[in-house]
């Protein structure tokens, strides 16, 4: 160091200049495609129908259970009327057919629907449906028939159906009188109910238990 030659103060380490915030640049707006208005779609909604009270349904059954026939007493006459009638139709066979075969088959029949008709009756379930009537679960559909009535002549109540077919016998069947309200109405809404009267055949078919 050379006389006179002052020394020189230390200058202070400079920090580093902080680097400048940067500078946000303005978004420009992305043009947006027009929305066209979207309908919605709707079903009109039907009113709830109110259920009627006492509404006949085709899913209803009405069930019950009854003898197959009533068993009446027969007396000494029905029985000698019974044989009366078979002696006049061998008498029939032999001198206006003059079939011996028939003459003798004849008696046989009568007492082969004797012993039939002597059964005891059974219990029979009946239902009835917008299906049809099911005897024990054979079905006869309400096709079948051209109308229905009811006799009250037995100690139960009784429904006649009378056929479609000619030439074939009444379906009845007994009930209890207290499904008969609600079995009428029933049927009623299905075919049509008319006066029940059995003819000769058909009372002689309920009266031999046919």
């Amino acid at each position: 160091m050379q006389p006179n030659e002052q020394p020189q103060p230390a200058m202070p380490p400079q920090e580093p200049a902080p680097n400048p915030a940067p500078v946000a640049q303005p978004v420009q707006p992305q043009p947006v495609a027009p929305v066209e208005p979207v309908e919605a779609q709707t079903q009109p909604v039907e009113p709830a129908q109110p259920e009627a009270s006492g509404q006949i349904t085709d899913d209803q059954t009405i069930q019950w259970q009854a003898p197959e026939y009533l068993s009446g007493q027969r007396t000494p006459l029905w029985f000698l009327g019974f044989w009366g009638t078979v002696l006049v139709m061998m008498a029939i066979a032999a001198l206006l057919i003059r079939s011996w075969t028939f003459v003798i088959l004849i008696p046989v029949m009568a007492a082969a629907l004797m012993i039939y008709t002597h059964r005891p009756a059974r219990m029979i379930t009946y239902v009835v449906s917008g299906s049809g009537v099911y005897i024990n679960e054979q079905i006869h559909p309400l096709s079948e028939f051209r109308s229905f009535g009811v006799l009250q002549e037995d100690s139960l109540p009784t429904l006649v159906f009378t056929p479609v077919k000619r030439f074939r016998p009444a379906t009845t069947l007994h009930f209890p009188a207290e499904v008969g309200e609600e079995l009428v109405d029933f049927l009623g809404a299905r075919i049509p109910m008319h006066e029940a009267k059995l003819d000769a055949f058909d009372k002689l078919v309920r009266r031999l238990h046919l």
